[in-house]
């Protein structure tokens, strides 16, 4: 059987066909008649099933779990037990506190339907506005600059726009890692019309930058310098569009005075650039027919977000390059419904349909839609802000859905401080092992991808149908189901005697409300409805009554939904980064996505695979940087800034310039020792976005001494206690560092890694007795050898002729070759004299394949180096392996492999190649 649905990872909004037999899914392949992929999908999304196997399912939250006290174990209980309690728990908090007490912090990754029914439980119902999402993290500085500048939060183009633009502008986006199909499509839009010009705006050559005619690697946080600089050559050369300035803009003449001291010189100096590479962007990008801008995190986690944003749309309205094919300013959203929680007003200063929550009248509007006698004005806690209201006791009651804030805030340390502290938390979640799940009182748990009805809006603002193909396990039910039932229990306590706010019995029936709300608004979709979803697929708003399909893009008569009609141009000035460095701390963290992991790691952390073109946590550095701190690949570090520290191993870079490393945002304390990068970051929010500095930090690099070393390496056969990865998750604390990962395709291969500090003493023998037994290496049959003088300890476990577990104490040379051999399950008959060999790859045996490049078909890096170095060339290699030909994510590693040749990577500091010599 086969079900159409969409992807459940980025803003891209693909259409997915999912496979499966009413009960179980079993595959998926995109979608080729959804406008937003035609049917390509990237590594994640063509995992989406991985997410959803038996094995994975046995990780999952299927029961409520309660806790009456915070020194008490979670129970499980049944769901009108949980909602009860629940209910009066919130009822007493507002009874004591008032309304302002309790909050609601939800996702970007909820369907439109989910987030209405919450907006309208927390402003509706209780009557406060402290709702607040994750996409406070990642797009309201979109927001914010979309509404300073042409008056409303609304993305003017569409992704067909990439097919018509001569110049297209990256900024702040590592496109090809991020929304990998987007940027296949920009692929075919260069290879269609080869004059089409890519500039790349980004302080690290990303795989995006790789690809650009032009890459401007700026300094954190010198956007606007940048765009100014740009500006000012675009006025200089009379490259502006001054009739479209003077009939639909306002503003210009004081930007105008501001920008002329922004001169490519004066900008090259704040940036670190070349001034003359600031006037080929501004030339190529006003001399082109059409200009396109794409944007992401980049601008939008910055201290000054609102006006990064800002910034790069002055481009446009200054070149008139907007309302037209191929033109304009067109921000990514990195979650799948990031839009559609926009649209319904879930966040804190945000109401229903695009309304403002400052404006008396459209408070009123809302009132009247919903039935209630007045919407409150009192602006609701931001995202940051709410954690720092939980820290100070202002919180009573905290409702959390489909979000990982104890990994995701800034500055976490105060984050799992607040959690604690919060008399009563609420978690709604798929998986009960995120970071945040053990500060829950109560666990919900929700239906996941696959399992749910609803809509979602992606980055170009086109609605889609979420469709079910299968129940959810256990007793999980729809965030919006889940919502409803609360809040009916609710209002009977704190409203008795009125008619019910939520008469909801579908999630077509909470569309419908939202649908009402949006008529006569910019994002009108009063001609939309699940049947024409269903009959017509998905559509753009707006979608007015009448209309036979949506809008694919906006502002072509050159109107703005300003007061006036008139887009406007704000004066933006440079600003630093909120933390500079200094001698102390004199080196800059960046922080970003991996090509195949997903946030928090919560589903794409269940899929084995998905780690295999990135292992493990690394921090990346300038090579001169390690050098003079003394540093080979591979070393442990210590990364020390003004919130705290972390230890990681770290790996030389050439995509860095130096005094500037980088950290991935999805690695967690459920991965390693430490609570993540974000741990680092500083809790700075944009003032008028309030969007946290999450981009940025002032650090030091040290090396961190260790005397020992040891790997545990075992099958994953624990599914039915919840999966051998969530079992060993408590030993990370007991190391001075640790990670823990998985390995694997086709089978799932759980790594413990850790490390003892100087000085510190090797394991016991009861703790590696302990640990034997906590991955099944305490049978009688296991092979073992011991060296008490050197304190070296091996055990290995063999099962029908295949090694499936191993670990090894103070001698793990072997650990790459014993993983690979566990991974695909080869027949150990001739390797087990080589089990415990202090060596990289027995002589009866291949190297380790080391880190995958090509997650679509398997392929090594150590493969692909091997067949350039034989002669052959990119289309023969693609030819004989197929990496490349999928969803095309490692296309551009690929091009870099090859110029390489027989060379190690820059980036790989952990596979040793040495064999055993006898």
């Amino acid at each position: 059987m086969e079900t159409k649905s969409t992807c459940s990872y980025c803003g891209v909004g693909c259409g997915v066909i999912i496979e499966h037999d009413a009960t179980r899914i079993t595959g998926v392949r995109g979608d080729p008649e959804h406008p937003a992929n035609f049917g390509r999908l990237c590594t994640k999304g063509n995992t989406l099933h991985l997410t959803v196997t038996p094995q994975a399912l046995a990780q999952r939250l299927t029961h409520p779990q309660l806790r009456r006290d915070k020194a008490a174990l979670r129970e499980q209980v049944g769901w009108d037990t949980a909602l009860d309690h629940a209910a009066d728990r919130f009822a007493q908090v507002i009874a004591e506190h008032g309304a302002d007490s309790v909050a609601f912090y939800i996702s970007g990754q909820l369907l439109t339907e989910d987030y209405y029914v919450f907006n309208k439980l927390a402003k509706g119902l209780i009557g406060t506005n402290n709702v607040d999402t994750n996409s406070r993290l990642c797009m309201s500085s979109a927001v914010a600059g979309y509404k300073a500048t042409l008056g409303a939060d609304a993305p003017p183009c569409a992704y067909e726009d990439i097919d018509h633009a001569d110049c297209l502008l990256i900024a702040g986006s590592n496109t090809a890692w991020a929304h990998p199909v987007l940027f296949r499509r920009i692929e075919d839009a260069r290879k269609a019309r080869p004059a089409m010009k890519l500039i790349v705006v980004d302080p690290r050559r990303t795989d995006t930058a790789e690809a650009a005619d032009l890459h401007l690697a700026i300094l954190p946080g010198t956007d606007i310098a940048l765009y100014n600089a740009m500006l000012h050559v675009l006025l200089w050369e009379d490259l502006c569009d001054l009739d479209f300035i003077g009939a639909h803009t306002e503003g210009f003449a004081t930007l105008k005075a501001l920008v002329r001291d922004y001169t490519p010189t004066m900008a090259a100096d704040i940036c670190g650039i070349k001034a003359e590479d600031i006037v080929t962007a501004a030339r190529w990008f006003g001399q082109a027919p059409t200009a396109l801008s794409l944007y992401c995190q980049g601008l939008n986690q910055s201290s000054h977000g609102t006006d990064n944003n800002a910034a790069i749309i002055h481009l446009h309205l200054a070149t008139g390059k907007i309302g037209k094919p191929g033109c304009g300013p067109f921000s990514l959203t990195g979650q799948p419904n990031a839009m559609g929680g926009r649209e319904v007003g879930g966040m804190a200063n945000l109401l229903s349909a695009h309304r403002d929550l400052a404006n008396p009248e459209h408070r009123a509007e809302v009132a009247r839609l919903w039935g209630v006698p007045e919407v409150p004005a009192k602006p609701g806690l931001t995202a940051v802000e709410l954690f720092e209201a939980v820290q100070r006791g202002e919180i009573k009651a905290l409702w959390i859905a489909c979000t990982n804030p104890a990994q995701s805030l800034p500055d976490l340390t105060r984050v799992h401080e607040a959690l604690a502290r919060c008399p009563f938390v609420v978690l709604q979640e798929v998986s009960p092992h995120t970071d945040t799940a053990a500060f829950a009182d109560l666990l919900l748990p929700a239906a996941g991808w696959g399992e749910k009805e609803g809509t979602v809006t992606n980055s170009e603002r086109r609605i889609s149908r979420v469709r079910a193909a299968v129940a959810p396990p256990g007793e999980a039910r729809a965030d919006w189901r889940i919502a409803v039932d609360f809040a009916q229990r609710l209002e009977s306590r704190i409203r008795p005697d009125a008619t019910t706010l939520f008469p909801y019995a579908t999630a077509e029936s909470v569309f419908n409300e939202h649908r009402a709300s949006t008529v006569g608004r910019d994002l009108d979709i009063g001609g939309l409805s699940y049947a024409v979803l269903d009959g017509k697929g998905p559509q753009q708003w707006p979608m007015c009554a009448g209309a036979s399909a949506g809008t694919p893009r906006l502002y072509a008569d050159g109107v703005f939904p300003s007061t006036n009609g008139r887009a406007i141009f704000k004066a933006v000035n440079h600003r630093p980064t909120s933390e500079a460095t200094d001698a102390r701390l004199p080196l800059h963290l960046n922080s970003g996505r991996l090509r195949d992991q997903w946030h928090g790691m919560s589903r794409t952390g269940v899929v084995p695979r998905l780690f295999a073109h990135a292992p493990e946590p690394v921090l990346e550095m300038n090579a001169r940087d390690m050098e003079r701190r003394g540093l080979v690949n591979g070393d442990l570090v210590r990364v020390k800034g003004k919130r705290g520290a972390l230890v990681l191993r770290a790996a030389a870079s050439s995509r860095l310039r130096p005094a500037q490393t980088y950290l991935p945002m999805h690695w967690g304390a459920r991965f390693m020792s430490g609570l993540g990068v974000n741990a680092l970051m500083p809790a700075v929010t944009d003032p008028v976005s309030h969007q946290p500095e999450l981009k940025h930090a002032a650090v030091q690099v040290e090396r961190f001494a260790t005397d020992w070393q040891l790997v545990a390496l075992r099958r994953d056969e624990w599914a039915s206690r919840g999966g051998l990865h969530a079992t060993l998750q408590p030993w990370l604390a007991r190391f001075d560092h640790a990670t823990l990962t998985l390995s694997g395709r086709e089978s799932t291969v759980v790594v413990l890694r850790a490390w003892g500090g100087a000085g510190s003493a090797l394991p016991t023998a009861d703790l590696l007795a302990e640990l034997s037994a906590a991955i099944g290496l305490d049978r009688p049959d296991v092979l073992a050898f011991n060296d008490a003088r050197r304190g070296i300890a091996k055990r290995a476990l063999i099962e029908d002729d295949c090694l499936i577990g191993a670990l090894l104490c103070n001698e793990t040379r072997a650990t790459d070759w014993l993983m690979d051999l566990i991974a695909r399950g080869g027949s150990t008959q001739e390797l087990r004299k080589w089990l415990f060999a202090p060596c990289a790859a027995p002589p009866t045996a291949s190297p380790a394949r080391g880190r995958i490049v090509c997650n679509c078909f398997d392929v090594a890096e150590s493969e692909i180096l091997a067949d350039f170095a034989s002669g052959l060339d990119l289309a023969a290699v693609q030819t004989k392996r197929k990496c490349g030909t999928s969803c095309g994510s490692c296309r551009t590693e690929l091009h870099r492999l090859q110029g390489q040749g027989a060379s190690k990577t820059q980036m790989d500091p952990i596979v040793k190649t040495e064999s055993c010599r006898v």
